[in-house]
């Protein structure tokens, strides 16, 4: 093997520009319980049967054409997803029809508790989804891919911790399965301000974090506003990771990580969830302008350069957020649903990322930051 050195990264060259058979995908952001409860999506189905069945209908309008589907998890060595507990504040709902949104902290709770409700069930009603709550989960998953029945692990997380009623309740979302807690969505909340809301951390915010750190919660920062991401990454004692965002420095915007984000995070020996949607890729990119505009060569960009920020491919993965607000039409071309996020890895390949490296950003990274956080047994 070669190298390259660029940015004062040295990446070796590897003569694989494939992705190896056993290589174990994750994802670190999807809204599955939120396409269920909102859309009528079944993710046992086929994302292609979905989008047939769709056809003619408002869900794709709505949402975009479906990308995710248990049979594509399994063709993609997708072994493990982080499903989120996602709802709008009433004001940013997304629209009418939008049965997932809230106006005060008790109607979010509610609907949160619906949301884990349904990655429950999926769980008990289909023998290839498993909740991932533990060390032990994890390995029964992984092993489960080295044998003849692979089964997709979901680690739960929480996009906007207003359905916490108070900082007190955090220890029971955790026995209820969830693992990772993002303070905001895009439209804040009242413990931070979001990217569409700017603000800082407040009182409640303060406390939640507090008292996330004393179970061991993983914070996501992936929407905080710019003043609350300084506030929590300096405050909180835990992980601190980006499940979904993507470089400031290629694609401008609050909802973006600057170079110093990002190396604030990577000091914490965090990983940020590179998204493959077009308009987090491509500078003025719209929907007129077509998928073929955007490639899987420009996620490699994205991930190139979080690694050239921080001198290493450990702190960077992916996550897709599919199906959450985009679909198909607004990922790069070729990329038609999860199961192509394997295209990924060979964009990287024949940037000339080795083999381990490439494994590490499709998954080994947010395995390692998994492996650490999770206890030996159930919540």
């Amino acid at each position: 093997m070669s190298s390259i050195r660029a940015l004062g990264l040295v990446v070796k060259l590897s003569t694989c520009a494939t992705l190896a058979p056993a290589m174990k995908i994750v994802d670190g952001h999807e809204d599955i319980a939120w396409n269920v409860l909102a859309l009528g999506r079944d993710v046992r189905r086929s994302a292609w049967e979905t989008r047939r069945l769709e056809e003619g209908g408002p869900n794709p309008e709505r949402n975009g054409l479906c990308m995710v589907g248990l049979p594509e998890w399994l063709e993609g060595n997708v072994a493990v997803v982080f499903g989120s507990i996602f709802l709008a504040p009433a004001r940013r709902a997304v629209g009418s029809w939008d049965s997932q949104t809230y106006a005060d902290a008790e109607e979010a709770h509610r609907l949160a508790g619906a949301q884990m409700d349904v990655y429950r069930r999926l769980a008990d009603e289909e023998e290839r989804i498993a909740l991932v709550e533990s060390q032990a989960d994890l390995d029964a998953v992984l092993s489960s891919w080295d044998a003849d029945d692979p089964v997709v692990g979901i680690v739960v997380s929480m996009e906007g911790a207003d359905p916490i009623r108070e900082p007190g309740e955090v220890e029971a979302w955790h026995r209820r399965g969830v693992r990772l807690v993002g303070l905001a969505w895009a439209a804040g909340s009242r413990y931070a301000g979001g990217n569409r809301d700017p603000g800082p951390l407040t009182d409640e915010g303060r406390e939640l974090l507090e008292a996330m750190a004393e179970v061991g919660m993983v914070l996501d920062v992936s929407h905080l506003a710019e003043e609350a991401f300084w506030q929590a990454v300096d405050r909180y004692e835990g992980p601190v990771v980006a499940t979904h965002a993507n470089p400031r420095a290629l694609v401008p915007g609050p909802r973006q990580l600057s170079d110093r984000m990002i190396r604030a995070l990577a000091k914490r020996d965090g990983v940020i969830g590179v998204v493959p949607y077009n308009r987090f890729l491509k500078p003025g990119w719209v929907r007129s302008d077509g998928k073929e505009a955007v490639t899987p060569e420009d996620v490699a960009a994205a991930v190139d350069h979080v690694c050239q920020v921080v001198g290493d491919a450990a702190h960077v993965g992916l996550g897709s957020d599919f199906d959450g607000g985009f679909g198909a039409e607004a990922a790069p071309a070729g990329i038609e649903t999860v199961a192509d996020l394997r295209k990924i890895a060979e964009a990287l390949s024949e940037r000339g990322y080795a083999e381990e490296d490439v494994a590490a950003v499709m998954g080994e990274n947010w395995l390692r930051l998994l492996r650490a956080v999770l206890g030996e047994e159930t919540g």
